[in-house]
């Protein structure tokens, strides 16, 4: 059976098992031999990490092509006006690609919410806000570098949900195994299918 991992990774913590720097990896969070994550988060982000041992299910949740949407809650410089809003869900120009349409909305900072380590610089001239975003794709630095092109640059990024799976429940760190929607393919799962018997060639006659 496949096995799938949530984790709060950390601000800090990178996005693999190994580091020759020395620096927090995943492994510092999760010891559990075999499994490596589904997609990635920033260093300097937090939030929801999916990790699995099956490369069928990593595929999946990975792959945007299956549009698995991915839920941020962003602090950003400034207060967004709905021109800059319009403008994140239609899709903005980077440069190298173009975003895909998404959900923005204005939000709240959670009462839930955990102090970072390290701290956020604020500058105390300019106001912040938060913000909501679901996206069906992931480039790197993607919610940053929407934002900023908007004019609002992020100052803290955190992943909140990936499709039915949520942060709920967890503080930086931790971790938790959940089972698997029935729905949701993945390698073991194909190979434990029964394989029609091979057809025996037939004769030909004369």
């Amino acid at each position: 059976m496949a096995r799938l991992i949530l984790l709060n990774k950390p601000c800090g913590v990178l996005c693999q098992f190994t580091d020759e720097g020395g620096r927090p990896t995943l492994k510092d969070c999760v010891a559990i031999p075999g499994v490596y994550a589904a997609g990635r988060l920033d260093t300097d982000s937090e939030g929801l990490l999916l990790l699995t041992d099956d490369g069928a299910l990593q595929h999946r949740i990975a792959d945007p092509r299956h549009k698995l949407p991915k839920t941020y809650l962003v602090q950003v410089e400034g207060e967004p006006d709905d021109e800059a809003l319009a403008a994140l869900r239609r899709g903005v120009d980077l440069g190298d690609f173009r975003t895909r349409p998404c959900e923005v909305r204005r939000a709240t900072e959670p009462d839930w919410l955990w102090p970072r380590n390290p701290p956020v610089r604020f500058r105390k001239s300019v106001p912040t806000s938060w913000l909501e975003i679901v996206l069906r794709e992931g480039k790197n630095r993607q919610v940053r570098r929407m934002t900023a092109k908007v004019g609002l640059p992020t100052l803290r990024l955190l992943r909140v949900a990936i499709g039915p799976w949520s942060l709920s429940g967890l503080a930086p760190g931790e971790w938790r195994e959940v089972e698997l929607p029935a729905d949701m393919p993945t390698g073991r799962r194909d190979l434990a299918k029964p394989q029609p018997a091979p057809r025996r060639p037939q004769r030909r006659t004369r």
